[in-house]
């Protein structure tokens, strides 16, 4: 039987006040205070990690269930953890194992570079030096993450598995952006030339312009919203909210901890005044 390397790998910083979320602060556009705004990534965090977790535990069920059904590929599945610079490994380790006991084992490296493409390349090497046979990556500041779309991105890159050349899945941000990135082993691609491209292209188009050169399959998840802006926070606060709620009949893992974070920071509510800017509904109210 042969067995699939699958490996979830996750971008984050620690949450240090002033080097995490400066958009949220006062440091740039927004209205926080840094360690408020640190604080709340910190939740972040911790709710992307245990969904990853619960992800990876129903997918590691289901493939044992594959398995005794017959099935001739065993998948296993990884966490990583990539921060930098490498003096973080030690420091995110530490924030993991004070904050008490995880439901699977955390694999934490560093990666390195002199731009955001090579620290994305050396994370992706990494992995693949560790036997991956598939990586899905993502970044920790996205609570409205499910288990559902790890679902999707690991079905999807075991679609991939045997295509001749291998292929890439991405899923986008609410930015022109990517907020789900991967691809298999056979695969001939990296993220050089995506970020703060040359050209002009944000990360979405210029991944897919990447794809396109080389004639690779690239397979659409559905997109998931981060948050970098205050603009951002406005949608996750209501994103939130829903999941929370809808936690209570669906096998949701739910962002709890943000959802905590901006209840205490009395953010956890959104409304907007009326306005105008819609069509015209004077034939159609009456």
């Amino acid at each position: 039987m042969r067995e699939r390397k699958n490996v979830l790998l996750l971008f984050s910083k620690p949450p240090v006040p002033g080097l995490v979320k400066t958009r949220l602060t006062t440091l740039k556009d927004g209205v926080f205070t840094p360690e408020v705004a640190s604080a709340l990534y910190h939740c972040m965090l911790f709710d992307v990690t245990e969904i990853c977790c619960a992800a990876l535990a129903d997918l590691e069920a289901r493939a044992e269930a594959a398995v005794a059904a017959g099935a001739d590929v065993r998948d296993v599945y990884e966490l990583i953890i990539s921060t930098t610079p490498a003096s973080n490994v030690d420091v995110m380790r530490r924030l993991f194992e004070e904050s008490g006991t995880w439901p699977r084992e955390i694999v934490f490296i560093a990666d390195e570079g002199a731009s955001f493409d090579e620290h994305y390349n050396h994370a992706f090497d990494q992995a693949f030096e560790r036997g991956a046979d598939a990586v899905l990556s993502m970044g920790a500041d996205m609570p409205a993450l499910t288990k559902a779309d790890i679902f999707a991105g690991f079905d999807a890159l075991h679609r991939l598995d045997n295509v001749e050349g291998g292929g890439i899945v991405l899923a986008p941000d609410q930015e022109m952006g990517v907020s789900v990135i991967g691809w298999t082993r056979a695969t001939d691609f990296s993220h050089t030339g995506v970020f703060y491209n040359a050209e002009g292209l944000t990360v979405l188009p210029a991944y897919i312009a990447k794809a396109r050169e080389r004639d690779l399959p690239a397979l659409y998840l559905p997109p998931i919203p981060d948050v970098d802006t205050m603009a951002d926070l406005m949608h996750a606060i209501t994103v939130v909210e829903a999941l929370n709620y809808c936690a209570r009949h669906d096998d949701i893992t739910p962002p709890w901890r943000t959802a905590d974070a901006l209840a205490q920071m009395g953010w956890s509510e959104v409304r907007v005044p009326p306005n105008d800017l819609h069509d015209p509904r004077e034939d159609i109210d009456r």
